[in-house]
């Protein structure tokens, strides 16, 4: 069983996992149902608590607790490909083109559907993949999105103001008029949750199609104008430093920028 020795804090052990780089805390809680952890040779449980002292398995392999060195990549995302790991239709994953970090795994903050491109976030610090993912941080998701159909001030106020959709009421933050000629017409949308295909539908409840998707932003991190599709490049100190603070974590110290090109 875990330690329940009190000279020694402890922690939940999807967090303490998640830290150090293992994967997203979804993930390992998934690990635990599954039987795939062990703490101290018995099998975990979800609730567990651990500490340093305690000896942890995943899959029968005893792992080090020490947390991986912080690193954060921002990636330009292609429409064509997925953002899992393994594809079971054999599509092309976001995975292929990445580096690998100097431990632990990337853990990508969010998804973008198969047909959406543009920004998204990975980590090899668990925690702070949870933390960015969390609706209590309200962060915002900033979209450019291509409309093919007419739309109005009436329409635009109702994907304001509140719509109904499978899942429950969904709205839009803020709309811009982003410019546009002929049958397709671009705005900028902004939302705070990450529901699954949330932007297309919501136009689409109005009877419209969504032509082109892209996402610019996620919380304080715009899409950097010069990354080309299927590239990324790893955050400066200062836009990691401002992720942390958003979400209440103390800074660590960042590695060297690094950018790269697929080969």
């Amino acid at each position: 069983m875990p330690s329940q020795n009190t000279l020694h804090s402890t922690e939940k052990l999807q967090k303490v996992l998640a830290r150090a780089g293992l994967a997203s805390r979804r993930e390992i809680e998934r690990w635990i149902q599954n039987g795939r952890i062990q703490v101290n040779q018995h099998t975990a449980k979800i609730g567990d608590r651990v500490s340093t002292t305690d000896k942890i398995r995943v899959d029968g392999r005893q792992l080090s607790l020490q947390s991986p060195p912080q690193e954060l990549l921002c990636y330009h995302k292609p429409a064509g490909k997925v953002c899992t790991r393994h594809d079971p239709d054999g599509r092309s994953t976001i995975f292929e083109r990445l580096p690998s970090p100097k431990q632990g795994r990337w853990i990508s903050v969010g998804r973008l559907d198969y047909n959406t491109a543009g920004l998204l976030l990975l980590t090899n610090n668990g925690e702070l993949a949870h933390r960015l993912m969390h609706p209590s941080y309200n962060l915002e998701r900033e979209y450019a999105v291509r409309i093919l159909g007419e739309v109005d001030n009436a329409m635009l106020k109702r994907l304001h103001d509140g719509v109904l959709l499978s899942d429950g009421m969904a709205s839009f933050k803020q709309i811009v008029d982003a410019g546009g000629s002929g049958a397709n017409h671009w705005y900028h949308v902004i939302l705070t949750e990450g529901r699954k295909h949330e932007v297309r539908r919501l136009w689409q409840s109005q009877g419209v199609t969504v032509s082109r998707l892209i996402r610019i932003r996620f919380g304080p991190i715009l899409l950097p104008k010069g990354l080309r599709s299927d590239h990324y490049m790893e955050l400066d100190s200062q836009s990691q430093k401002t992720l942390l603070q958003v979400v209440g974590l103390n800074d660590s110290p960042p590695s060297k920028k690094r950018r790269a090109r697929p080969k």
